[in-house]
């Protein structure tokens, strides 16, 4: 385990050691928000080291969203993180590196959602999710081995883990036709999103190792979802108002870099989701 001057992110239990350093969005005491990295119960103000000389973001990081370094690159990723690790590290690290109390701060939606595509990346996931609505017999679609299934989802319900979520009215099926009414079946899907960065054009073709390489990082992500408004007017053009009452995901992305001394062969149990793309402006 790599340790840090800062003491909580050498906790063996602790969620930000030195080896992950996910990055955020946050503000304190009704300052704007900046982005910022976790470390320990501190975050990184990424926004004030950059003018003192410590880290280079190419003046993104004193913006409300991480949109604009994402669209840097996976080589200034790769950057950046070397140098937060060497000004973090026990050893030869720089304690005046500007950080702020985790306790003291707001988290906000760290990325500016512009896309959003919906993956059934999971064999169970759309297995069980089939079930509900065809029965066992017809619950895999028949191209699920063969491609990715998916729909693009509607960006503007994503919100910050901790939002509060209404519970929608819609129209339910009733025994003589439609009722309007409250949703009965609320439902979520703890899946993971996958944070996309990189410049493309509309046309441009992209390999399954051009993909990887766009990956900036990764969210806990909670998918919400009336299942009874949904079973009601999902055919033929999928998941309209049951769907877009809110889509919930972690402060903190995770970074490819931070998973992967992880990485193993996949188990097929894990739905993924394409949350968001970075872009230049």
């Amino acid at each position: 385990m790599q340790h840090s001057w800062v003491e909580s992110a050498n906790d063996p239990e602790g969620d930000f050691p030195l080896a992950n350093l996910p990055y955020g969005v946050f503000s304190v005491a009704g300052e704007p928000p900046r982005c910022g990295v976790a470390i320990g119960d501190r975050i990184v103000d990424l926004a004030a080291a950059e003018p003192a000389g410590l880290i280079d973001g190419e003046g993104t990081f004193a913006r409300p969203a991480l949109n604009d370094f994402i669209a840097l690159g996976r080589e200034t990723w790769a950057a950046t993180r070397a140098r937060l690790t060497e000004l973090l590290a026990a050893e030869g690290g720089n304690p005046d590196l500007p950080t702020v109390a985790m306790a003291d701060a707001t988290l906000h939606l760290p990325i500016r959602v512009t896309e959003y595509t919906d993956f059934y990346a999971s064999k169970n996931h759309a297995f069980n999710v089939g079930v509900l609505f065809r029965g066992p017999e017809n619950a895999l679609p028949a191209q699920w081995t063969h491609m990715p299934i998916g729909y693009n989802g509607r960006a503007s319900p994503v919100v910050v883990s901790g939002t509060d979520l209404h519970r929608p009215m819609g129209q339910l099926k009733g025994e003589d036709g439609p009722i309007w009414a409250p949703c009965r079946r609320l439902d979520l899907e703890l899946e993971m999103g996958a944070v996309v960065g990189a410049d493309s054009a509309l046309g441009d073709q992209v390999s399954v190792e051009q993909a990887e390489a766009m990956m900036f990082g990764y969210v806990l992500l909670n998918d919400w979802s009336a299942r009874d408004v949904q079973a009601w007017e999902y055919q033929p053009l999928g998941p309209f108002q049951s769907k877009a009452l809110g889509t919930t995901i972690s402060p903190w992305i995770v970074t490819t870099a931070a998973l992967e001394p992880f990485r193993c062969e996949a188990t097929g149990t894990t739905t993924g989701r394409m949350a968001a793309r970075g872009r230049r402006r």
